[in-house]
C-alpha cells in the first residue's frame, strides 16, 4: 500500500504527458483563414500530410473551383460589394453571389498591435463561400454565373440600421434566382433569404444546395475541434478530417452546418429546419466544401419558392452565439468535463467584468476553486501529517521484513488499521485536480476570451506559451517562439517544494522517481498556454501555504 501514492503521482504525470502529445502536440501556431484568392493563379500546393482525402470518387462537377468560367454577358465584369458593419467587413462578389472575403475587425490575425484584422476565408478558396447550387442541375453551375446586384455602388456602409444587397440572375430557360443578403450594424448575423422563381414551361424538382468553403483544417489529435459540423436533431456531428474516408454524410433534421478553428466559426442556420442531409469533401488542392443539401422541392410553373436562412461569421464566444439561437452555442464543447468547464469560464469572464485582465481571474479563479477544495485539501494534508508520524515504525517493519515482502505489507496494513490512518488520504488532491485539470485546460485552450489577452510584462496572450525573450534558435522540447518559460520554471520550483514537504518515500529508488516529477511535470508544461501554467503555479503556492498552515496547527 505505501507503492499507492508513488503509483497515483506516475499516473498522474502519465495522463498529463498522455494530454500534451494527444493534445497539444500539433498546436505551435494556430490555423487561421486567409483572403481569398483565385485557384487559377499559381498555387503552392498543400503538403500530402496535411488533410486526409476520402477515398470514395468525387463529384468533380460539384467543386466550383473545377467548372469552366460561365460569363453569359461578356459585356461586363462581375463587380464586388464591399460592405462595411462596425464588427466586420464582407466582400461579396457578382458571380455566384457568393462571399469572398469576411474580415473580423475586432480580431487581429497575431498578437501584434501593427497585425492586420483577421480574416475568415482562405486565400486558397477561388470560389467564395456560401455557394448555390441545384443538385439535379436545373441551373448547371450556379456558382459559377453572372448575377447582378441591385445597388449602383461597389461599398455600403452599415452603421446606425439594417442594409440590404439583392442579387439575382435569369437563366435562358426563365428560371430567376434571387439572393438577398441583409446586414445589421450590431450583430455577426446576416439574414439571408433565397428566391426560386420558375418562369419557364417546365416544373423544377429539385434541391438547392448550400456551400461553406474554406481550407481544410490540419488533422486534429484532439483539444479543441477544428473542421465541419453540424447538429442534427439534437445532436452535435463533429467530423475529423481522417474520418472522412469512412463516412462524409450526415442526414436528419439539420439545424445549422458549419466550419470551425480554434477560435471561430462558419455557420449556415435555416431557419425552419429541414430533412436534410450534410455532406462534406474535400479535393486535392485541401479545400473543404461543407454542403447543406435540403429535401427536394417542386415548383411549378409561375410559382415561386422562398428559402430563408441566417448566416454567423464570427468568434466563438458562448455569449454572443447564445445571441444568435438554434443551440448554436452548443458548438463550443470542452470534451468530456464540458459541465466543469463552461461554469469556470462564466466565472472568469464574470470576474473580468469587475477586473478587466484576464490573468488576474485565473487567480481568483484558482482561489475560489481551493477555496471549495479546502475541506478535503485539510483532511489529506492530516492524512500525510500522521503518515509522518509513523515513518519510524514503518522503517522499522521494513527492516526487519525485508527479505519477507508478504510479511512486510501484512505488518504495515496492520499498523495502518491500528492508527486508523488510510494510505491513500494524502492522494486525494490529486484525484479530484485531475477533472479540474482537464476541464481547466480545455477551458483555456478553447476560450476565445483569452486570445491575445494580456496579463502583465512579457505575458502578452494568455492562450499562448510563456516566453520571456526569443533566442531564435531551436530548444529541445520546446515549440517555437524559443525563450525562457518563466511561470513554468517557477510552477515546477512550487512543485519541487511541495513534494519535500510530502512524507518520505521508504524506498530510496522510489524516492529519487518521486523528486523527479516535478522536472517531468515541467518539461511536459513547458509548450502549455500560460493561463493554465498560471493557474497550476497559484495552485500550487496555495497547496503550499494550506499544507504547512495545517502541519503547524496539528503541531501545535
Amino acid at each position: 500500500m505505501e507503492q499507492l501514492r508513488l503509483l497515483l503521482a506516475i499516473v498522474l504525470s502519465f495522463l498529463v504527458f498522455i494530454v500534451f502529445q494527444f493534445f497539444f502536440s500539433d498546436k505551435g501556431t494556430e490555423r487561421k483563414p486567409e483572403p481569398a484568392k483565385n485557384v487559377e493563379q499559381t498555387q503552392e500546393a498543400p503538403a500530402k500530410d496535411t488533410v486526409s482525402m476520402p477515398e470514395k470518387k468525387q463529384d468533380v462537377e460539384k467543386w466550383p473551383a473545377e467548372q469552366k468560367e460561365i460569363v453569359e454577358d461578356a459585356s461586363r465584369e462581375p463587380r464586388s460589394i464591399s460592405v462595411d458593419t462596425p464588427l466586420y467587413r464582407v466582400l461579396i462578389t457578382e458571380k455566384g453571389a457568393a462571399v469572398k472575403s469576411f474580415v473580423l475587425k475586432k480580431y487581429k490575425e497575431k498578437v501584434d498591435e501593427e497585425s492586420a484584422s483577421l480574416e475568415m476565408i482562405s486565400q486558397e478558396v477561388d470560389s467564395g463561400s456560401v455557394l448555390m447550387g441545384f443538385e439535379q442541375n436545373s441551373i448547371q453551375s450556379l456558382e459559377n454565373r453572372l448575377f447582378t446586384a441591385d445597388i449602383a455602388y461597389d461599398s455600403m456602409d452599415v452603421n446606425s440600421e439594417k442594409k440590404e444587397i439583392l442579387f439575382s440572375y435569369q437563366s435562358q430557360d426563365g428560371i430567376v434566382v434571387e439572393k438577398k443578403y441583409v446586414f445589421s450594424p450590431d450583430s455577426y448575423v446576416i439574414g439571408m433569404t433565397i428566391s426560386v422563381k420558375n418562369r419557364s414551361d417546365s416544373p423544377i424538382k429539385d434541391q438547392l444546395t448550400l456551400s461553406l468553403m474554406n481550407k481544410a483544417p490540419k488533422e486534429q489529435s484532439g483539444s479543441g475541434f477544428e473542421g465541419p459540423s453540424a447538429m442534427i436533431g439534437k445532436t452535435i456531428e463533429e467530423v475529423k478530417i481522417k474520418k472522412l474516408k469512412e463516412k462524409n454524410l450526415f442526414s436528419g433534421q439539420v439545424r445549422w452546418v458549419a466550419n470551425q478553428d480554434r477560435y471561430f466559426i462558419s455557420s449556415l442556420i435555416p431557419k425552419t429546419p429541414d430533412d436534410a442531409t450534410m455532406r462534406v469533401d474535400i479535393n486535392e488542392k485541401g479545400v473543404m466544401m461543407n454542403r447543406y443539401i435540403p429535401s427536394e422541392k417542386t415548383i411549378l410553373p409561375g410559382h415561386d419558392q422562398q428559402f430563408e436562412y441566417e448566416l454567423f461569421f464570427g468568434p466563438k464566444s458562448i455569449q454572443i452565439l447564445k445571441g444568435v439561437g438554434y443551440d448554436l452555442a452548443r458548438a463550443v464543447n470542452f470534451g468530456w468535463f464540458d459541465f466543469l468547464a463552461k461554469p469556470c469560464l462564466w466565472i472568469m469572464n464574470q470576474l473580468y467584468s469587475f477586473i478587466p485582465n484576464y490573468g488576474v481571474a485565473i487567480i481568483i479563479l484558482t482561489i475560489f476553486t481551493k477555496i471549495v477544495l479546502w475541506p478535503l485539501g485539510t483532511k489529506s494534508y492530516k492524512s500525510m501529517n500522521e503518515m509522518k508520524r509513523l515513518q519510524p515504525l514503518m522503517t522499522e517493519i521494513r527492516e526487519k521484513y525485508k527479505d519477507d515482502k508478504k510479511k512486510m505489507n501484512e505488518e504495515l496494513m496492520g499498523l495502518y488499521k491500528t492508527y486508523k490512518i488510510n494510505p491513500l488520504g494524502g492522494c486525494l488532491p490529486m484525484i479530484v485536480q485531475i477533472p479540474v485539470f482537464f476541464a481547466l485546460y480545455r477551458m483555456l485552450y478553447g476560450a476565445i476570451e483569452l486570445r491575445h489577452a494580456p496579463f502583465f510584462g512579457w505575458i502578452n496572450d494568455l492562450s499562448a506559451p510563456d516566453r520571456l525573450f526569443n533566442f531564435g534558435i531551436s530548444i529541445p522540447f520546446m515549440q517555437p517562439p524559443y525563450g525562457i518559460p518563466v511561470l513554468t520554471i517557477i510552477m515546477g520550483a512550487s512543485m519541487l517544494l511541495s513534494q519535500k514537504m510530502q512524507p518520505p518515500v521508504g524506498d530510496p529508488a522510489q524516492a529519487k522517481i518521486m523528486m523527479l516529477m516535478p522536472v517531468i511535470f515541467t518539461v511536459i508544461f513547458i509548450n502549455f498556454s500560460s493561463g493554465l501554467v498560471l493557474y497550476w503555479l497559484v495552485n500550487n503556492i496555495l497547496s503550499i501555504a494550506q499544507q504547512y498552515y495545517t502541519q503547524k496547527k496539528l503541531a501545535g
